[in-house]
């Protein structure tokens, strides 16, 4: 079973009715907390998600405000990869989580292509850092 839009202890309560396999909630660079949890408690249910191996999809991965704006932290580090702010975020995303499975929106088979680059981006723990501290301010 899968869970949307749920706190810690509802995972919790649920797991003890049922096998759960994945999370959805809010979560991506420009807003990590949800109507429900603050940034901590997100960062936490993502972390109970790895360590439970449950999945964990982020609702509105893309989503990523002025650390994308012309000479933000993604645009820089986009660059550097030759790449786009939005891969850049989906790479930062994939990083953060093994159980992290982003579904990004698709108008297009060219922006499938684009997404699915995301993937292919490595970033270093030093961009993952710069990002991660950008997006928290």
């Amino acid at each position: 079973v899968g869970l949307s839009n749920i706190t810690i202890e509802q995972l919790a309560q649920a797991q003890k009715i049922v096998p759960i396999v994945t999370v959805q909630n809010h979560y991506n660079l420009a807003s990590r907390e949800s109507e429900r949890m603050s940034v901590q408690q997100s960062e936490e249910m993502i972390d109970i998600c790895e360590r439970q191996g449950i999945g964990f999809i982020p609702w509105n991965p893309l989503a990523s405000g002025e650390l994308a704006r012309p000479g933000g932290p993604l645009d820089q580090i986009a660059k550097r990869h030759n790449a786009k702010p939005s891969q850049v975020a989906l790479a930062w995303l994939l990083k953060r989580s093994s159980t992290m499975l982003p579904i990004p929106g698709t108008s297009s088979v060219k922006h499938l292509e684009e997404n699915a680059m995301g993937a292919t981006i490595t970033l270093t723990q030093e961009e993952f850092d710069l990002i991660d501290r950008s997006s928290k301010q």
